[in-house]
């Protein structure tokens, strides 16, 4: 379901431009040696992402010169969609406008869509709010939250088409009064994408509540620029909600949202040429109650872990770790059925079967999980069950035709075996067990 509303304001940002205009310290008249539009006019108003003074009516000013060309278009300040995703907010919806109101430029280049996954009445607050707004206000109320906040962003993305897309929380932890900021800031720069860190001179994390949520937000940070130096050079605070990015760049089909993180992942998957920051105060949350929860930080945790292993040879790696971990299982199976008096070859083979199963268990929640819809749970446990069973059956085999054939000492045809038949089960199982069916997307 999406409303909108629009409150009629006429086009155009009041900072942007007016034809003709030049800025201050030009000539006041034209002259016939000097190059078309040269009027008075700086650009300004009373609100906009361009700061200045409107002029009065210049009666001096003349018309270009016959002959002349044309006096080329007014450069504007981009479009603006200001995407708020929303979790039963209702008791922020009507402040949030108002201070938006104040901040944000007049009229239809800039918009504000509420993505909402609410169970309250925060859709008809906006509703009922959205007419006084002095720009387009729109909802669209979501009946499943595919994805958490980082989807619902992705959602109002995909329904907009200004040069610029930002993205703050609807508490009023981030101030309104800074959007402005991050669109100029942009402009003026170059930048593909402007963030509002809290890490940077001028910025402060006051409004975080308590050392526990200061020790999370921190240790999240230092996590994330560990895992992705390149991908966040320049970005002080990849844990941001609020920032500003252009549409150019952003292709919402090849985002996977989970969870409320949603900057680290347009960092890394639409990879912006050029990052400018704007410091910001983190503000005291002004109703309702913080949605970030253990089961937040999980989801934020399976993010990581997806991010870092979209490659190919990242999830090549991955696997391997996740390979080494089930020799626990594997070994503490063995030691119980032998000491529980089961011969030691069926009890190597059932042993087996336990890492198997953990190393199993492991790859559905960390690897492949964007993956698992291809097959059915049981067909994607018997195959990868299959694989890792053919992998011990292949490997003495090929340590024996290493020894005896090509004449490899023991330890070094061992090494080489598990190289080799590693390779083949992580090819394997991509292909076999997390690829779709033929014939399906």
């Amino acid at each position: 379901m999406t409303t909108h509303h629009s409150a009629g304001m006429p086009t155009g940002f009041p900072g942007s431009p007016s034809p003709g205009a030049v800025p201050v310290g030009a000539t006041d008249v034209d002259v016939p040696d000097a190059p078309p539009s040269r009027r008075v006019g700086p650009a300004g108003g009373r609100r906009g992402f361009a700061p200045g003074v409107t002029p009065a009516p210049d009666p001096l000013a003349v018309s270009v010169p016959l002959g002349l060309p044309d006096p080329p278009a007014p450069t504007r300040t981009g479009t603006l969609t200001l995407i708020v995703p929303t979790f039963n907010e209702a008791g922020n919806i009507r402040e949030l406008l108002r201070q938006l109101g104040e901040a944000l430029p007049s009229g239809d280049r800039c918009r504000v869509v509420f993505v909402d996954d609410s169970t309250d009445g925060t859709p008809r607050i906006i509703e009922d709010a959205a007419p006084s707004c002095p720009f387009p206000v729109s909802v669209i109320h979501r009946e499943t939250p595919t994805g958490g906040l980082g989807g619902a962003v992705v959602e109002g993305m995909r329904a907009a088409d200004t040069d610029w897309l930002a993205v703050m929380d609807a508490d009023l932890q981030h101030p309104p009064s800074l959007v402005p900021e991050l669109i100029a800031t942009g402009e003026r720069t170059g930048a593909d994408l402007v963030v509002a860190s809290r890490y940077i001179p001028g910025g402060s994390r006051e409004g975080l509540a308590g050392g526990y949520r200061v020790a999370v937000s921190r240790g999240a940070t230092w996590l994330t620029k560990g895992l992705f130096p390149r991908r966040l050079r320049g970005v002080s605070d990849p844990m941001s909600g609020f920032f500003a990015i252009r549409r150019e760049i952003v292709t919402a089909e090849a985002l996977k949202p989970l969870g409320y993180k949603i900057l680290l992942e347009l960092a890394v998957r639409c990879r912006p040429r050029t990052v400018a920051e704007v410091p910001f105060v983190f503000q005291d949350r002004f109703a309702g109650e913080s949605k970030s929860t253990a089961k937040e930080g999980m989801r934020f945790l399976r993010h990581l872990v997806s991010l870092r292993t979209a490659s190919a040879t990242a999830r090549m790696v991955a696997f391997g770790l996740i390979g080494i971990t089930g020799f626990l299982p594997n070994l503490l199976a063995l030691y119980l059925l032998t000491t529980g008096g089961m011969h030691y070859l069926p009890a190597v083979i059932l042993a087996n079967q336990c890492g198997v199963a953990w190393n199993f268990l492991l790859s559905e929640s960390l690897l492949f999980r964007d993956r698992r819809g291809h097959r059915h749970w049981a067909d994607r446990a018997g195959r990868f069950t299959l694989l890792a069973n053919a992998d011990l059956v292949l490997r003495v085999p090929l340590i024996a035709l290493l020894v005896e054939s090509v004449g490899v000492a023991v330890l070094p045809a061992t090494g080489l075996a598990l190289l080799i038949t590693f390779l083949l089960r992580f090819v394997a199982t991509e292909m076999l067990v997390y690829l779709p069916r033929r014939g399906r997307s």
